[in-house]
């Protein structure tokens, strides 16, 4: 979330209020800006009532067992799926952060949470730096290749545009709709994979196409939108639509495009995904998942079980 030497008041001011977060985004780790005033956690905590199930955290491996902790690579930055409320120097909070803890004590292990860069996680679970990712992780074909997930969401893709806007009205159901006009968007997402594979579309229809602005760091993404050198964003539904509800940040959400189940993200052939499936299912049953979700304003990104390795959507 940099540059931080030379990133405008502006964009440090607003930076955890247009956290755009995939399917996902996320900046470099620690980095909410001094002195920025993120948007306040809920005070409820309905993952203090969560207990151990037996049967459950008998799924998972024996040296698991025996360790009782499980490394978990997190991507931070981006409300409500994970922010720094107070300070990075202070504790998470998020979506994420609720429904990863609450999994945690139904298995009966600790979290050792490792704060890392979204376009970095997902590699690092094939060395076997993390044992799970954490980051609003879209489940895409090209994903499953090389990860298995296991899904607790349903988010997906929407575009925004700073307030008062005229380049862009009106839901975005069709990628010409952003013919001629400058998108922002985050590296290493589902979102700058759906930009560049549909890229060809303006051309077919006749019209000038439209341009990729990708960022590394999101405090680069809202100084553009708000000095107008982009003219709309792309990136999760749950994300803008957060960022939307917060008066500072003075952007306007246009809406679903699509939706994309989201997911923990293993390893290929991780032998974890079976009883982290049956946590978040235990969670479900119980009503701590719809208590979470109702914290966190993202009941419309419910599911009613998770699976494994769902197909994408389409």
């Amino acid at each position: 979330m940099n540059p931080r030497t030379t990133a405008s008041a502006l964009g440090l001011a607003l930076l955890p209020l247009l956290a755009l977060t995939a399917c996902g985004s996320g900046g470099a780790p620690g980095t909410t800006a001094v002195g920025a005033q993120a948007s306040p956690a809920p005070t409820q905590d309905p993952v203090a009532a969560v207990r151990t199930v037996d049967s459950i955290a008998a799924l998972l491996p024996a040296d698991v067992r025996e360790s009782g902790t499980v490394r978990v690579g997190s991507s931070i930055g981006d409300p409500p799926s994970a922010y720094y409320p107070n300070g990075s120097d202070q504790p998470p909070a998020g979506l994420d952060i609720d429904l990863a803890d609450a999994v945690a004590k139904v298995l009966g292990v600790k979290l050792d949470r490792q704060e890392a860069s979204f376009e970095s996680i997902l590699p690092s679970l094939g060395s076997g730096k993390y044992d799970v990712g954490t980051g609003n992780f879209g489940v895409t074909t090209e994903r499953l290749k090389r990860i298995d997930f296991v899904t607790y969401i349903n988010d997906g893709q929407g575009f925004a545009v700073r307030k008062g806007s005229t380049a862009l009205k009106g839901k975005v159901t069709d990628l010409t709709r952003l013919c001629g006009l400058t998108v922002g968007t985050s590296a290493g997402t589902t979102f700058e994979a759906t930009l560049e594979a549909e890229k060809g579309v303006c051309a077919k229809a006749g019209k000038k196409p439209y341009d990729v602005k990708v960022y590394s760091e999101d405090a680069a993404i809202v100084t553009a939108l708000q000095q107008g050198r982009i003219d709309v964003v792309m990136s999760t539904i749950n994300g803008l639509r957060h960022q939307a509800s917060q008066p500072a940040a003075r952007t306007t959400f246009l809406g679903e495009y699509r939706r994309l189940d989201v997911g923990f993200a293993f390893k290929k052939g991780s032998p974890l995904t079976k009883a982290f499936q049956a946590a978040v299912n235990e969670l479900i049953e119980d009503g701590t998942y719809a208590k979470i979700l109702d914290k966190w304003g993202t009941t419309a990104s419910a599911i009613d079980a998770s699976r494994i390795n769902p197909p994408e959507h389409r």
